[in-house]
């Protein structure tokens, strides 16, 4: 693992640019046209990069002219299958997503998290030696990970244990060909297709993050009364099977119509909150079911005490869901206005699943306007539920970015 630091104390700036087109040349030019265009004198700290992969043969090239043009220090990003930007998503299409920020006395660290190092379990003391900085100077990470041949969960589980209460948002690289699968990284000049990067931000740029995991909690709250691994045996002293029966009953049509196929389980991260809402938990899959002895084996290792509701996700609720968190951080902020946001979506989402295009994009351009966008469709959705930071599916992570506190 490499790591290179700098110091910058720049005006707070970012500027982003989606560009659709098959010509590499022509898309990275215009793109880099645009995030220069009234940009300040000062350097940039970082810049993040997401290109769809058929321009991999020139990933090299783009790099390097990104890198020289916007004069960043730092270069982050990967593959994708599809792109985001100011009120745009572009699926099934190619192009570049880039965004170049300022950021104004924040030390940012880079890091790539190599394959031989991501084979061993590591103890936090480990990460903070080798990374080089401690939880007390960081506001948040970025993270791209490889989909294929790295254990992205553990890092990001070892990460949040050497950083805790620090906020790791980011994804897996995309590629559309799944018979051949092939994703790749981005770290300064650098293009790596295992392991993970990431960049450490220091506290002189606030993070706030939105984790959507397009869910709609149904039913009532109850406590997990018996569980071994993944299976739920009992829900408040009754069959697991029987109370998710029970709870769907007692939906009307509509509803029961809509959860067909569409159930998961919610899993509360916070068990101190006063009452549970949307996004206080973290969705997972329904594996399967066993009326007869009234079990439900699930993509999670919950266990007994532990609070569960029942989510339905579907195209209506993911967009209740996403306009309502996206309000609420607008609320909590305050005064408080992001310049940027990194926007990382799972590519199941989109057109998909709301039969219509841009929709992640327009709802952030809707309630944070003006704020630059720049983000990609991902194979996984890394996040914070709670105090913790997770893997996602079918989740859009976003991470807000506005000024912190000033760095001694």
């Amino acid at each position: 693992m490499s790591t290179l630091k700098s110091e910058l104390k720049p005006a707070v700036h970012a500027r982003s640019a989606i560009v659709d087109g098959t010509d590499w040349k022509k898309a990275v030019d215009q793109a880099i046209r645009q995030v220069n265009h009234d940009a300040p004198e000062q350097p940039v700290s970082v810049a993040l990069l997401f290109l769809t992969v058929n321009f991999k043969d020139n990933y090299e090239e783009i790099l390097e002219q990104v890198r020289f043009e916007t004069r960043a220090v730092h270069l982050i990003g990967c593959s994708a299958v599809g792109l985001i930007g100011n009120g745009q998503e572009l699926e099934g299409r190619s192009g570049i997503s880039l965004m170049t920020l300022r950021l104004p006395d924040t030390q940012l660290t880079s890091c790539h998290f190599d394959p031989q190092t991501l084979e061993e379990e590591h103890h936090p003391e480990f990460w903070r030696h080798k990374i080089g900085v401690t939880p007390e100077q960081l506001s948040g990470w970025l993270l791209f990970g490889d989909p294929f041949n790295t254990p992205c969960d553990r890092l990001i589980t070892e990460l949040g244990a050497a950083y805790p209460n620090i906020p790791i948002v980011g994804g897996l690289a995309s590629t559309p060909f799944m018979d051949e699968p092939e994703g790749f990284l981005f770290l300064d000049n650098k293009i790596v297709q295992n392991g993970a990067v990431g960049i450490a931000i220091g506290k002189g740029t606030r993070i706030d993050t939105i984790i959507s995991q397009g869910c709609t909690p149904i039913g009532t709250p109850h406590t997990i009364t018996k569980a071994d691994q993944n299976i739920i045996f009992e829900i408040g002293s009754q069959p697991a099977y029987d109370v998710l029966v029970e709870t769907v009953k007692k939906l009307d049509s509509d509803l029961q119509s809509r959860a067909r196929g569409n159930l998961f389980v919610g899993l509360v991260m916070n068990e101190y909150l006063e009452e549970y809402k949307r996004g206080d938990f973290l969705i997972r899959n329904i594996l399967g079911a066993n009326p007869e002895q009234g079990f439900l084996a699930v993509g999670a290792l919950p266990h007994a005490g532990q609070t569960l509701q029942f989510q339905l996700r579907d195209r209506t609720a993911a967009h209740e869901e996403m306009v309502t968190l996206l309000e609420t951080a607008h609320r909590k902020m305050g005064k408080t206005r992001p310049f940027a946001a990194l926007v990382c979506s799972c590519n199941g989402r989109g057109v998909g699943l709301f039969q219509t295009p841009n929709h992640d994009a327009e709802q952030i351009g809707k309630i944070f306007d003006p704020v630059e966008v720049a983000g990609f469709f991902c194979s996984g959705e890394i996040g914070p539920v709670g105090d913790k930071n997770f893997l996602h599916g079918y989740t859009s992570a976003i991470a807000l970015f506005s000024p912190g506190e000033k760095e001694s």
